[in-house]
């Protein structure tokens, strides 16, 4: 079970990171919503791999459980990957409506590129 979810772990970040160093903002932004999923399953599986166990003490006292912890932090870590998502959504919708294309490594307008005056 567990080299399935380092695995999966693995997988998710490498698809992540290639998918950052795009030079696209679409790409960009499922890159880091691919990492931020590597990064859920990494801190879930910190609780312990586990199936069937109660969540904190079983009735009769045995000591094995699973720990909520990890469950939290995951489940707070999705909350603030969806809210990143949205924000980034936002801000690559607005570079392209700005600009025209959602490429990253746009070349600089003419009017751009002289430089400016420093105003005092």
């Amino acid at each position: 079970m567990e080299i399935v979810v380092a695995s999966s772990v693995a997988v998710l970040t490498a698809g992540g990171v290639y998918l950052i160093l795009r030079l696209r903002t679409f790409p960009v932004i499922l890159g880091l919503a691919l990492l931020s999923y590597a990064v859920n399953i990494f801190l879930f599986a910190s609780g312990r791999l586990a199936t069937g166990l109660p969540p904190v003490l079983s009735r009769y006292g045995d000591a094995t459980y699973t720990d909520p912890l990890p469950q939290a932090l995951v489940l707070t870590a999705i909350v603030i990957s969806f809210g990143m998502t949205a924000v980034l959504v936002i801000v690559a919708l607005g570079a392209f409506l700005e600009s025209g294309t959602d490429r990253i490594d746009i070349a600089p307008r003419e009017d751009d590129a002289e430089p400016r005056e420093s105003h005092r």
